[in-house]
């Protein structure tokens, strides 16, 4: 392994591991789930899915990576070569990911240029429609929003000079000046949001708690969901970023250091966000109930009208939230890349940089497809796909794989060998019997809610998909290696 794949220090791992944890999920989603699924009741079964599934699967993922040492599809081909296709099928549902992701980084880039001056107007809903995401009307599939795709194609350019610079002097390093900035941005932002009339409206809401919510089964899928999307367990990206460890590793202790890290940070947001939506409440006379939103509605339509409220003050803080998700979502984005490029570059021989360009040029002619009129609509779309179909079944079927097929108890010394926490018979339990099934559950579940909204085009999109992913990954397992 040459040093460009390699981290320089355990810190800067940390500080990438929290940056690869830490997205614009953090922000406008877990709000958002805890409201709706129980309020202050929820944190019981987020806290037990965080402890039954998040931390056994993430622990799994740095013993893997560590041991190994080589790419995700090469790991699954030492397995059973005929599992290597799934490799290559999860690394490829993440690109996916990542190409749309940078495009709502896009659309927030596009806010904070627009932040100095309220360029969003009197009417945050309609800026949003017609010069950020588009709308659902499919007429305007022609149409090239051109503020996402320039501001899009600006962040892929930086994008590839951080990345060609390799593990540690390119994600290292970025890490650690923008993961401390982001912590500093946002809890400054949130300091004053519990300084606001009407915050405590805001932060009731959120708390109230409904017990009976926890004996609704949508409610534990939630959690279990909430889990999923917010350690991104299962995807690649934790067994890739550990394979570049180096030696002497506490891999429990940093995994327990990056859960709990992660878990406080996008609590400590959901009551800032409520705060904010407390304080509009109370100014606006509109119910909370009518505010509460999640993703695109919440940070690009209700936050925009709470800065317009604020004045001078709102002028301060909408550049500073808008530029905080950009670096959120900005270190994330290099983690959902990582994946495919050390699988490619494992298989063909590829020097980083190459590997690098190749993937950022597939990825803006992504961008050019996601900056049409139907911008918006398209990434929901695909999300939904993507999330519920495609890498949902993967992990339940790598759980099964990596406890059956490779027998987690084969990791057990490598990660209990400098960690202060052990890992038991307890660990292997959970990763054998219990995650397969709770995973698979919740794929049916989330499989069935899909198709039930399915229209013509989002199944076009569904097929589309599919058959790239599918194919592509059927062209990767049959050609040869380069050591081949």
């Amino acid at each position: 392994m040459n040093q460009d794949s390699q981290w320089g220090s355990i810190f800067t791992f940390i500080l990438a591991m929290i940056g690869l944890t830490i997205g614009i999920g953090n922000i406008w989603r877990f709000s958002y789930v805890l409201y709706s699924n129980g309020g202050g009741s929820f944190f019981i079964p987020y806290i037990i899915a965080i402890l039954v599934m998040g931390v056994p699967f993430l622990i799994l993922e740095y013993g893997l990576g560590f041991s190994f040492k080589k790419s995700f599809s090469n790991l699954m081909h030492s397995i059973r070569p005929e599992f290597e296709i799934l490799a290559w099928m999860l690394v490829l549902f993440v690109f996916i990911v990542v190409i749309y992701y940078m495009i709502i980084l896009g659309w927030d880039f596009a806010y904070f240029l627009n932040s100095f001056n309220f360029g969003w107007g009197t009417d945050p809903s309609s800026f949003f429609s017609s010069y950020v995401g588009g709308s659902s009307d499919l007429s305007s599939v022609t149409k090239i929003i051109f503020p996402t795709l320039i501001c899009t194609l600006i962040l892929w350019a930086i994008f590839w000079i951080v990345s060609i610079k390799g593990v540690d002097k390119g994600i290292g390093r970025i890490s650690t000046v923008l993961i401390p900035l982001l912590f500093t941005i946002m809890i400054l932002i949130f300091v004053y949001a519990f300084t606001l009339p009407g915050f405590n409206i805001g932060v009731i809401t959120l708390l109230t708690p409904d017990w009976s919510a926890l004996f609704n089964i949508n409610v534990w899928l939630a959690a279990f969901g909430q889990t999923i999307f917010s350690l991104s367990i299962g995807q690649a990206m934790v067994y890739t970023y550990a394979s570049y460890l180096p030696k002497n590793s506490k891999l429990v202790d940093e995994v327990l250091f990056v859960v709990i890290a992660n878990s406080l940070y996008e609590i400590f947001i959901a009551f800032g966000v409520f705060s904010i939506l407390g304080y509009m409440s109370l100014t606006s006379s509109i119910p909370m109930n009518e505010l509460i939103s999640e993703g695109t509605g919440l940070i690009f339509i209700i936050f925009p009208q709470i800065f317009n409220a604020m004045g001078l003050m709102g002028h301060i803080i909408a550049p500073l939230l808008f530029l905080s998700i950009l670096f959120a979502g900005f270190t994330s984005s290099f983690a959902l890349f990582e994946p495919l490029l050390s699988s490619l570059c494992d298989k063909f021989g590829w020097s980083r940089k190459k590997g690098v360009t190749i993937l950022t040029i597939v990825a803006c002619i992504g961008t050019v497809i996601y900056s049409t009129g139907i911008s918006s609509y398209l990434v929901g779309a695909v999300d939904e796909f993507v999330n519920n179909f495609g890498i949902l079944i993967l992990i339940g079927v790598q759980a099964i794989i990596f406890g059956w097929f490779y027998g987690v108890e084969k990791v057990m010394p490598v990660l209990n060998e400098f960690s202060t926490f052990k890992v038991g018979k307890t660990w292997v339990f959970t990763l054998k019997y219990l995650l397969p099934i709770l995973l698979i559950g919740i794929w049916v579940l989330g499989l069935v809610k899909l198709f039930n909204d399915a229209n013509p085009l989002k199944i076009v999109v569904d097929v589309t998909i599919t058959i790239i992913v599918v194919g592509l990954s059927l062209i990767f397992t049959k050609t040869n290696s380069k050591d081949a």
